[in-house]
């Protein structure tokens, strides 16, 4: 296996692809470094998004609020300026941008690899354009694991698969089918999955069908699991909604069946269904409905959905004390109303859902308000409040916890961006819950969440910033700190990372976790190659010291998994554009964890090599 490694090293400095704009990278490990702490989250379709968009950049001169929403970095006062600059008069170069008061130095540079301006295309489509005109994506991936078991003197050795075609017109049809043998399963159980979505038709605002998603409002009722919460990006904590939506992934994230939006004048009515069969014995039917008034600044939905199951729901541990309130049943109706209205320097959003649950009513209500009273200001003060009978397992709200149940917080945030070169974004959050939650033993509990982010950008070639941030629920405490260095000058990218964190349990002694991450980016000059390397060094004594750490891979893949233990790793990443129609792209990583570590904990394995391969061919 060694030799096979030293090989693939030797193949990857001789062979590049087009790479993810940096910024891209940079978006991702910023926003959602926060939201893995939350629960597991499928990242494939939330970086296809992103990179379908880079490849593709939204036309501002045609634009709509559902094109730029998908950015999900953008606020919705953001997205109403660009909206209303356009409509007085379109853009002739991306550098008005710097018009828009509420865009910032930093959000124009994230923003540029996703937009472009040009002239506004004719509307129609004709089915001889769609084949015509069309573009075709095939994506092969082979993904390779080799584990040596010291208790047991083998080896384990683990393989993944996955097939992906792509059919892309514009943004009036799109059309995807996947299939993905997961590690260690047989053949019989692979997963299947696919999409087809039309867009902006005559009065057919979105039709979606095989595996998508449905966000309304501030996602009390329904919503995608990939919404922002806390992250360094604090004005978006409620963000916007997306409405239907295709989803590319085939994993069981996504609704399965089909919806549809038409748009009539200044209405929208939606309407959805799915069928999910989560293991052998249940099944999972689910009805929504959602109509939206838009007139001038205001918007105002109500939302409703109906879930049917074959069987009561049950949990693996029935008695715990935690989920005693969680829903329990055959049917579950959700019901909500939401609103937006924007007033001078206000935007005020909120929204209020109802559900029976073990015959009790349960109610959420979250609203707020965002300020900018001046350019470069800007504020938000958020109120959540979810009863202990509120449980909706199709909502994702803003929430201290992955459950949208017996909650009530309140989140303040800052960002300052009026002293050139520099920002500063800050958050508050002070929550409460009523009952006994997940990892507290006593009830009732409060806790707080807090972080600032300071970050010094004086050009486009190199940035420097300091993030910290203290969090505290039940007896657990946890304090940390995140530096980086982010350097880019022609073909190089380098980026230096510290990570270091302290945990305090009540009655126990403080533990401790640090990380270095070192990364370095080349492009070169005479051929269509570009190699990445990471070197990486962590310890982390506890779990409540893990520091989660974002990874590149290879094209529509990326990670941002939990370190713990006394270990390194080191990765290269290769990306090679063979011709213009096909792509390469290869990881080759390492992971060692210290033996001393590895045979206290009773590890399976003291040292883990991954090989990933990919393939795309595109027309």
């Amino acid at each position: 296996m060694r030799s096979l490694l030293i090989v693939l090293l030797f193949l990857s400095v001789s062979v590049h692809a087009a790479v993810p704009p940096a910024r891209m990278d940079d978006i991702i490990d910023d926003v959602y470094s926060f939201l893995s702490e939350s629960g597991e989250v499928d990242y494939d379709d939330l970086q296809e998004r992103l990179l379908s968009i880079a490849e593709h950049p939204v036309n501002l001169n045609s634009a709509t609020s559902d094109d730029l929403s998908q950015l999900g970095f953008l606020s919705d006062r953001q997205i109403d300026d660009i909206l209303l600059y356009v409509y007085r008069h379109p853009m002739d170069s991306l550098y008005e941008l710097q018009l828009i008061g509420s865009l910032r130095d930093y959000e124009i540079r994230n923003l540029l690899p996703f937009v472009c301006a040009g002239p506004v295309e004719k509307d129609s489509v004709s089915l001889r354009d769609v084949f015509r005109y069309a573009r075709h994506e095939l994506t092969a991936r082979v993904d390779g694991r080799y584990m040596e078991d010291p208790r047991r003197d083998k080896q384990n050795d683990a393989v993944y698969a996955q097939l992906r075609y792509r059919f892309r017109y514009k943004d009036k049809v799109r059309l995807g089918l996947t299939v993905q043998r997961p590690t260690g399963v047989p053949a019989k159980d692979m997963l299947y999955g696919g999409y087809f979505q039309l867009k902006d038709i005559g009065v057919l605002h979105t039709f979606v069908a095989g595996n998508y998603q449905a966000s309304f409002g501030q996602g009390l009722v329904a919503a995608s699991p990939y919404r922002f919460g806390k992250s360094m990006y604090v004005l978006n904590a409620a963000s916007s909604s997306e409405g239907l939506r295709y989803h590319s992934s085939a994993s069981f994230e996504a609704l399965r069946g089909a919806g549809a939006t038409v748009r009539i004048g200044r209405w929208d009515v939606s309407g959805w269904y799915s069928f999910l069969q989560p293991n052998d014995t249940l099944r999972h039917h689910l009805i929504g409905v959602n109509t939206t008034y838009r007139r001038g600044n205001l918007k105002i939905g109500f939302t409703m959905t109906e879930n049917l199951y074959s069987d009561s729901v049950r949990y693996y541990f029935a008695n715990a004390a935690y989920n005693q309130n969680y829903f329990r049943g055959t049917n579950q109706w959700v019901g909500g109303l939401n609103f937006r209205y924007r007033i001078g320097m206000a935007d005020l959003f909120g929204e209020a859902a109802a559900t029976q649950n073990l015959k009790q009513w349960g109610y959420g209500v979250i609203t707020g308000a965002r300020l900018s009273p001046i350019p470069d200001l800007g504020l938000i003060l958020l109120y959540r409040y979810y009863s202990p009978y509120f449980d909706n397992t199709q909502g994702y709200a803003f929430s201290e916890t992955s459950r949208l149940n017996d909650e009530n917080g309140l989140y303040a945030g800052i960002d300052i961006g009026l002293l050139p070169h520099w920002r500063f974004a800050w958050y508050g959050d002070l929550f409460r819950f009523e009952g006994v939650k997940y990892g507290i033993s006593y009830a009732p509990s409060w806790g707080y969440d807090t972080m600032g982010d300071i970050e010094y950008l004086p050009d486009d070639d190199w940035r420097t910033g300091l993030r910290l941030r203290a969090r505290q629920k039940g007896d657990k405490t946890n304090y940390s700190l995140r530096y980086s260095f982010k350097w880019e000058c022609r073909n190089w990218r380098i980026v230096t990372r510290v990570d270091g964190n302290i945990a305090r349990t009540k009655d126990m002694s403080p533990t401790y976790g640090y990380s270095l991450t070192q990364d370095v980016q080349y492009s070169l000059s005479h051929a269509p190659v570009t190699l990445q390397l990471r070197l990486q060094g962590f310890r982390a004594t506890d779990w409540d010291n893990r520091i989660y750490c974002y990874e590149n891979d290879v094209l529509y893949a990326f990670s941002v998994p939990a370190l713990y233990g006394l270990g390194g790793q080191a990765y290269l990443n290769m990306r090679w554009q063979i011709i213009p129609q096909l792509g390469l792209y290869l990881r080759v990583s390492e992971k060692v964890y210290a033996p001393s570590w590895a045979r206290q904990q009773s590890l399976a394995a003291v040292t883990r090599t991954d090989v990933h391969l990919l393939l795309r061919a595109t027309l």
